[in-house]
C-alpha cells in the first residue's frame, strides 16, 4: 500500500508536469505506450503471454474506453483543480460500484449500501462546496472521472471470473495506445514531448502500472478492512505534496468530507465482511 500510495502521488504530479506540453489525450497516449511496452516486456520475461486472448474482447473494449474517460477527465481536473479536492472526490468510485453492482453483478441493493451511497454524496458535496451559479469544471470532471472507474471497476470485476491479470492489462494498455492514438490525432497533430519532459512521460507511465499492481497486491493478501484505511492516506499525503510543490492551501472542508467519504465506503466494506462471515462463505 505504501508502494501504490507513492505511485498515485507520483503519476498526479507526472501528470501535472506534462500538461505543460500535452493535453490528456497526448498524455494517455504516451503513458499507455509505456505501459504496453512494459506489459509486453514483463508478460514476455514471465512466459505468460499466451494467457492473452479474444474471447472477451468486447468487454476488455467497453471497459477501457469507461477507463480512458475516466482517466482523461482524471488528468484535467488535477491540472485545474486542487490536488486534494481531486482525490477526495475520486474516493467516492467504491459508492457507485455499490450502487451499480445489483444491476450488473447480481448483487442485492441493501439499506447499508443505499445509506452508504447518501453519505458518500454528502461528503462530495462537502468537498466540492457546489455554487447554484458556477460549475468548477475541475470538481465535475473529478466527479465524472469517479464514475468512469466505478464503471470500469465494475467490468474488471466481471472480466477476473475467467481472464487472468496479464490479459487484462495487455488488451488496457493495447486498446487505450489505440483511443489515445485516435483521439490525440484527431486535429492531425501530436505533440511531441520536449527531451526535458521525457522522464515525467516514463514516470507516468510506470507509476500508473505499479499503482495497481500494488493496490491489487495488497488486496491479494489482506482484507479490504485492512487495506482500505492505508489507501486513504493518499489523501493527506497528496494534499502536503500540492502545499509543498504547488503551494495549494489545506482546506478543512476537504478533510472532513474525506472523512465522511471514507466511512461510507469503510462502513460498506465492513458491513459486507460480517455479512459474508455469517452466512460461512
Amino acid at each position: 500500500m505504501a508502494g501504490a500510495i507513492a505511485s498515485f502521488s507520483t503519476m498526479a504530479v507526472a501528470g501535472r508536469s506534462l500538461s505543460s506540453e500535452l493535453d490528456t489525450f497526448e498524455i494517455m497516449l504516451f503513458r499507455s505506450i509505456v505501459g504496453f511496452i512494459l506489459v509486453l516486456s514483463v508478460a514476455g520475461l514471465a512466459g505468460t503471454l499466451r494467457q492473452v486472448e479474444t474471447r472477451r474482447l468486447r468487454l476488455h473494449i467497453l471497459r477501457n474506453i469507461f477507463h480512458f474517460t475516466g482517466h482523461n477527465l482524471w488528468f484535467f481536473a488535477i491540472t485545474v483543480a486542487p490536488l486534494a479536492q481531486v482525490f477526495a472526490i475520486e474516493f467516492s468510485s467504491p459508492i457507485w460500484v455499490a450502487l451499480a453492482a445489483p444491476f450488473f453483478l447480481a448483487e442485492r441493493l441493501t439499506r447499508i449500501r443505499l445509506l452508504t451511497a447518501f453519505l458518500g454524496f454528502i461528503g462530495i458535496l462537502i468537498v466540492a462546496r457546489p455554487s447554484l451559479s458556477t460549475v468548477d469544471p475541475g470538481l465535475l470532471a473529478a466527479a465524472l472521472a469517479a464514475i468512469g472507474f466505478a464503471s470500469t471497476n465494475i467490468i474488471t470485476k466481471i472480466l477476473t471470473r475467467d481472464q487472468t491479470i496479464t490479459c487484462i492489462l495487455f488488451w488496457l494498455t493495447g486498446i487505450q495506445t489505440i483511443l489515445g492514438l485516435l483521439c490525440a490525432g484527431i486535429d492531425g497533430d501530436i505533440a511531441i514531448p520536449s527531451v526535458e519532459l521525457w522522464p515525467w512521460v516514463l514516470l507516468v507511465g510506470l507509476a500508473g502500472l505499479l499503482a495497481h499492481f500494488c493496490l491489487t497486491k495488497a488486496l491479494s493478501v489482506a482484507p479490504a478492512t485492512i487495506v482500505m484505511p492505508f489507501d486513504f492516506l493518499r489523501l493527506p499525503v497528496i494534499a502536503i505534496v500540492g502545499m509543498l510543490i504547488y503551494g495549494e492551501s489545506l482546506d478543512i472542508y476537504v478533510l472532513i468530507g474525506a472523512v465522511i467519504i471514507f466511512g461510507a465506503n469503510y462502513l460498506n466494506i465492513w458491513t459486507e465482511k460480517k455479512r459474508h462471515k455469517s452466512n460461512g462463505s
